[in-house]
């Protein structure tokens, strides 16, 4: 089982037809992604690889798919109007990749997301993937992953990547892998995707990957201490850092205490999570709760 994407997800592509939209579209089919179509205006009629119709509007290739997903591979001006296309078209799940959009017009796509049957992942994200399903949606590299049942929710792509990595070097293969994004303002929080873990029956452990900024990692950790029925592996980023720079993500900034790595670390161990003292112990760290 998994969550948010499967195999029988049916996904168009916006931007399949640019540099960064056709090697990444490219790399999910190859992974056995269901990618039904692809949205480019004016770039309509083609065929993406000799297989995938191109659209000129989502609305087109909805119409003629019944896709429900949308991957974006569209450049941060156009990020806002590129997700509100797809709402509008009845997609339902929107994974959006572009690094660089305006906080403001987040938030102002949040607020009309908020009155649609639609789930925004991103942006600023590296994507979603279910190895047991072969299905990715994102940038993740699909060659690391192992299908299993371990969870992993994420800050960011590259710690994501490395816990990733050590789980499938030590033979423990994960159900879905979610990379939330390092914006300040993003669709999918971790409290979304550990509800979605606590009801997924094939999810036995959840990965959790956080760094300084905001609060998240605190609501998380109520979520968790209150609801959550799993056991918890969490890491915090960014222990280092000094206040008042930012450190790799736009919302990776300390803003005050509670924004601080103890101060996460504090909450999630008070929730009872089992907490990883560095990025290079994710993995041991999980097979000593899984009993290995």
């Amino acid at each position: 089982m998994s969550i948010l994407v499967n195999k029988e997800t049916k996904i168009i592509v916006q931007g399949i037809t640019g540099k960064e939209g056709g090697f990444h579209a490219s790399r999910c089919m190859e992974y056995g992604t269901n990618i039904v179509a692809g949205v480019t205006p004016g770039k309509g009629g083609v065929l993406f690889e000799d297989k995938v119709p191109v659209f000129d509007s989502v609305q087109e290739a909805v119409d003629e798919t019944s896709a429900d997903t949308s991957l974006l591979f569209v450049p941060a001006p156009y990020v806002q109007d590129a997700i509100i296309e797809a709402a509008e078209a009845g997609i339902k799940f929107i994974v959006s990749i572009a690094e660089g959009v305006p906080v403001l017009d987040t938030a102002r796509t949040l607020r009309f997301l908020r009155d649609k049957d639609c789930q925004l992942l991103g942006p600023n994200c590296p994507g979603v993937i279910s190895p047991g399903e072969k299905c990715k949606l994102g940038i993740m590299p699909g060659p690391i992953h192992k299908a299993g049942r371990v969870g992993v929710v994420s800050k960011s792509g590259t710690l994501t990547y490395e816990a990733v990595s050590q789980l499938t070097t030590l033979g423990i293969g994960q159900s879905t892998c979610v990379g939330i994004g390092g914006d300040p303002l993003i669709g999918t929080n971790f409290i979304d995707v550990l509800k979605l873990f606590n009801n997924d029956s094939e999810t036995d452990v959840v990965v959790l990957i956080g760094e300084i900024g905001g609060t998240m990692e605190q609501d998380a950790a109520e979520y968790i201490k209150n609801e959550f029925n799993k056991p918890v592996v969490a890491f915090i980023a960014g222990a280092t850092a000094p206040p008042g720079k930012r450190m790799g993500h736009a919302g990776a900034i300390i803003t005050g205490t509670s924004a601080t790595a103890v101060a996460k670390k504090e909450a999630l161990q008070n929730a009872g999570a089992n907490i990883v003292p560095s990025p290079g112990s994710i993995g041991e760290t999980v097979q000593k709760v899984l009993g290995r």
